[in-house]
């Protein structure tokens, strides 16, 4: 699991800015869900190899009049805090300590989070002893920052991360063991889609192996079931709970275990609800999914809800909305009816296989060879593109790398048409697939009168 940090601290002391910096990105929002839009955000960063995720929260004012627009955000930020293994908290070092920073130590107190202080604006502020005054919060060391200007912000991520345990080593992937593990299986979707009925759907009538695993501290837990012989771990994101032999699927929302869900996954299944449409949120989720380079299949619940009219528009917002999924199997289902569901299964399976598929470097050079004879790709000004040999550079998702001359002039058209074929040939339904270009140096370039 991803370790996740939470930007916390009260209004316009530049917790967005921070937040822009760490993800590298000016909109790196990954997940900005309706009726979390005056707090909580959601992207990923890497720093030094280590993939962590960052929440943004608005301004947090703990003693909010009770009406007050301020005492949701304060409510969403402790819902930040709770999802977070470590907090940063983010104050003015311009404008000094306030009685509503004191405020924010004191509830950060109460949840007993791990927590580094940020003091930003601090640009040209390093020796400066308004800082001091900072350590009256009792939260140890002060770290002036810049995150307008990038100063000292890489120092205190390092920080952070380092506060947390370090992340497990992945174990070597051997062939046979790969074949002989469970598929993990997340189920993804907004509230009320149906993962909670699908799940017990699923837990009702599949045999099950019942215990709970290892999860993390906001209890995601994975369920072992099995169907058919193959075993699956089903990743919680509906909220599972332990009821005497059996599990309970409660439908509860945290982005944070969906993010988290959708990456440890081989597979994500995701569900919409047919009643609701293609939402933003859809999109978001499916979004995350494919940047994951998960396996994924979708699933429409309460196919049973609608007339004809309304599943014919619904076929083309999902044509319109989600057009980066056209790689992935599409069903429609009534979880709650049990209908439809055998065939989910099936391509939860063929999307697992696509996305551990082989693919033998004599074939694939072979295809591009035969590729670019059906189709060149088209000159760019004075060059013409030249695709030698393929290989396969990684699995889950497929990677296939492509060796050649003048590659940068390959148009995305052309992509697109290679990436059609190689899918066509080994059956790549439910799976990613990314084709990188590799230019070979040319050995005259220097030299007068070469190449």
């Amino acid at each position: 699991m991803k370790p996740v940090l939470a930007l916390v601290g009260r209004p316009n002391v530049g917790k967005s800015t921070l937040f822009n910096r760490l993800t590298g990105t000016r909109d790196a929002i990954v997940a900005d869900y309706a009726g979390l839009t005056r707090d909580r955000h959601y992207g990923s960063g890497k720093q030094s190899g280590r993939e962590f995720i960052v929440i943004d929260t608005g301004g947090f004012e703990p003693d909010a009049a009770a009406h007050d627009i301020y005492r949701e955000m304060a409510k969403q930020t402790r819902q930040a805090i709770a999802e977070a293994d470590v907090v940063i908290f983010v104050l003015d070092a311009r404008e000094g300590l306030s009685v509503q920073d004191h405020d924010i130590a004191n509830e950060l107190r109460r949840l007993g989070k791990p927590c580094v202080l940020a003091a930003n604006k601090a640009e040209g502020m390093k020796d400066s002893g308004k800082l001091a005054e900072f350590y009256e919060l009792g939260f140890g060391e002060v770290h002036a920052v810049s995150s307008a200007h990038g100063q000292g912000v890489r120092a205190l991520l390092e920080l952070a991360l380092d506060m947390l345990p370090p992340p497990e080593e992945d174990e070597p992937d051997d062939d046979a063991d790969a074949e002989q593990r469970p598929i993990r299986l997340a189920v993804a979707g907004r509230p009320n889609a149906g993962k909670s009925t699908l799940i017990n759907a699923w837990l009702g009538e599949e045999r099950l192996v019942a215990f709970d695993m290892p999860g993390t501290t906001r209890d995601a837990i994975t369920v072992p079931m099995e169907r058919n012989g193959q075993k699956f771990e089903l990743i919680d994101t509906a909220g599972l709970r332990r009821k005497g032999k059996v599990f309970e699927a409660i439908e509860k929302f945290s982005v944070v275990k969906t993010l988290q869900a959708i990456e440890s996954a081989n597979v994500v299944l995701l569900l919409i609800d047919a009643t609701q449409g293609v939402t933003d949120q859809d999109a978001h989720i499916a979004g995350f999914i494919l940047e994951a380079g998960r396996a994924v299949v979708l699933a429409v619940n309460k196919w049973d809800a609608l007339d004809a009219y309304q599943r014919e528009q619904l076929q083309r917002q999902i044509e319109n909305r989600l057009p980066f999924m056209k790689f992935a199997s599409l069903h429609f289902i009534s979880a709650k009816k049990r209908l439809g569901l055998a065939p989910v299964w099936q391509s939860i399976i063929q999307a697992h296989r696509a996305a551990t598929r082989k693919m033998p470097t004599p074939l694939l050079t072979r295809l591009l060879l035969e590729s670019v004879q059906f189709q060149a790709p088209k000159k760019s000004g004075m060059f013409r593109p030249k695709l030698r040999y393929a290989h396969q550079g990684g699995m889950n998702p497929p990677l296939i790398v492509i060796h050649g001359n003048s590659l940068e002039h390959v148009s995305d058209s052309y992509r697109r048409f290679l990436e059609s074929r190689f899918r066509k040939e080994f059956d790549l339904v439910g799976t990613p697939l990314r084709i990188e270009f590799k230019t070979s140096d040319n050995p005259y370039a220097d030299k007068k009168g070469g190449g």
